[in-house]
């Protein structure tokens, strides 16, 4: 090989490295735009068998339009959001009236003896100093969480996220019409970042992505929709309070794997003890804490032993040990929201591993089921 054909290729490396880093660049710039771009094409995921529905509908010559059957497909997805959300709010409310009904007095009263055991060992071990009570703590914290300062500060950010979350839900349904009306528009986009001689290869992996992913997020959403359904029957079954709202929040939480049911639980349990607090029935506290617990291991285990293996080993097609560590391993690095995306970028690294690097031993173990 000349110089010259050494320093061009030489050149072609660092400008190919430049590029990458400007793009990651750009990429965390502007990562509110990311965001916005990505949830609009989870949503096109998701609604396309909607889209073609609508396309595949006949009235005589009529036929609807592409264009129209996008739209229907956002318009209905979003009329399922707002009326879990309308449906939420009067439960909401409900549970705000439940807390402000709760008679302060009588339960200082129930809580005074083990209150004072607490404080008698805090003080023995030290960790309080004395006349000081654990009440004379939350008190001063109260204080300070409640001062003008902290509420002038949580009102401004209040506004800023209000103001955040419109604009970014405007963008994300403006763009999520426009990659269900033209569903190349997304790969089109794609394909003009790669360079030329892997396009044919860039285009087998985003094929394949689209198919595994779109299995995906449908199984995700029938697996919520059964968990907001089981709870909800299992809890009315026994006669819980709110068992729509513990249904729906255990459903919704059920998203995170594995640690999103035991958050799900924690917040149906406070649900229900707020209840009982509110009734003045503080003897049902412990019944009604187990039975909570109760309907959610069972909901649980029936999602661990029938959805579970179908969504996570069936739809993207990988051993379950596979997607414990990945998942364990995204939740480490990025928290909760690391675990959550863990399966979708697990799938998609697994796709490009097998397009790229098919020959190497590893690759070809962690991809043989694909």
């Amino acid at each position: 090989m000349s110089n010259f054909q050494l320093m061009n290729k030489t050149l072609k490396t660092i400008l190919t490295t430049a590029g990458i880093l400007l793009l990651l660049l750009f990429l965390w710039y502007f990562s509110n735009i990311v965001f916005y771009i990505l949830a609009a094409a989870v949503i096109s995921v998701v609604g396309r068998p909607l889209v073609h529905m609508f396309d595949s509908l006949r009235l005589r010559r009529f036929r609807v339009p592409h264009a129209l059957s996008a739209l229907l497909t956002l318009l209905i997805m979003l009329s399922l959001f707002l009326a879990f959300v309308m449906l939420l709010i009067p439960l909401v409310a409900q549970q705000a009236k439940a807390i402000a009904q709760i008679d302060t007095t009588s339960l200082s009263n129930m809580l005074e003896f083990p209150m004072g055991k607490i404080n008698q060992f805090l003080h023995e071990t030290g960790y309080l100093d004395p006349g000081q009570g654990i009440s004379d703590i939350l008190v001063l914290r109260l204080k300070s969480i409640l001062s003008m300062n902290t509420f002038a500060i949580a009102i401004n950010q209040i506004v800023s996220f209000m103001g955040s979350m419109f604009m970014g839900l405007f963008s994300i349904l403006f763009i999520s019409f426009f990659f269900l009306k033209d569903d190349r528009l997304f790969f089109d986009g794609f394909i003009l970042l790669v360079p030329e001689k892997y396009i044919p290869s860039a285009t087998r992996v985003l094929r394949e992505v689209k198919h595994l992913l779109t299995r995906y997020f449908v199984g995700i959403s029938i697996e919520v929709t059964s968990m907001i359904t089981l709870l909800t029957i299992g809890l009315s079954l026994f006669g819980v309070e709110n068992a729509l709202l513990i249904g729906f929040i255990g459903g919704l939480f059920n998203i995170i794997p594995y640690l999103g049911p035991i958050i799900g639980g924690s917040i149906g349990i406070l649900i229900g003890i707020i209840g009982s607090l509110s009734l003045g029935v503080y003897g049902d506290i412990l019944p009604i804490s187990l039975t909570i617990a109760g309907v959610f291991a069972v909901s649980n285990l029936i999602d661990n032993i029938l959805l579970q293996p179908i969504i996570y080993s069936t739809s993207v097609r990988a051993h379950p040990i596979e997607i414990f560590l990945v998942i364990i391993m995204g939740g480490s690095v990025f928290g909760v929201v690391g675990m959550i995306l863990a399966v979708p970028s697990y799938t998609v690294f697994r796709v490009f591993l097998r397009e790229f690097f098919s020959e190497m031993r590893v690759v070809k173990r962690l991809t043989e089921n694909m």
